[in-house]
């Protein structure tokens, strides 16, 4: 299965912040959205990725201080991306060995076009798993 495929069943969706943010802000989003990770912008580029673990990591050094700093404090600026032709399995591998927990996907001209979970890769492998279970049942019986 192709990254195309997820986002067309999940959607293409991504939840965006500026890098000028304050941090309270992203945490207030976080919230409404029920998400792990949010995508800096600048405009249509993309600047980083920062989530919850983030926050946490630095909120333990600096404190309540930190609600106030900008989102580009603490964000990731090395972001690991993925293309629509990409194929789940191999992402997947990659978020295993990476550690990494969601990853935007881009088009060719580095364009934010959605982004993948940890969380839609496992469902996605097991509706895999449930369609040839099925399959598998239908060929016995039939």
């Amino acid at each position: 299965m192709r990254i195309a495929d997820l986002i067309a069943r999940k959607g293409s969706a991504v939840l965006t912040v500026p890098p000028d943010a304050p941090v309270s802000n992203l945490l207030e989003v976080l919230a409404e959205r029920n998400v792990g990770a949010a995508v800096v912008c600048e405009g249509d580029r993309l600047a980083g990725i920062v989530s919850e673990r983030d926050v946490v990591r630095h909120l333990h050094h600096r404190g309540a201080s930190l609600l106030e700093a900008p989102v580009s404090e603490i964000m990731t600026t090395v972001v690991a991306t993925c293309r629509l032709e990409d194929d789940v399995q191999t992402l997947s591998r990659t978020m295993t060995e990476r550690r990494i927990r969601h990853i935007p996907v881009v088009d060719d001209q580095e364009r934010l076009t959605g982004i993948v979970s940890i969380g839609d890769v496992v469902k996605t492998r097991i509706d895999q798993l449930e369609e040839h279970r099925d399959q598998l049942e239908a060929y016995i019986s039939g």
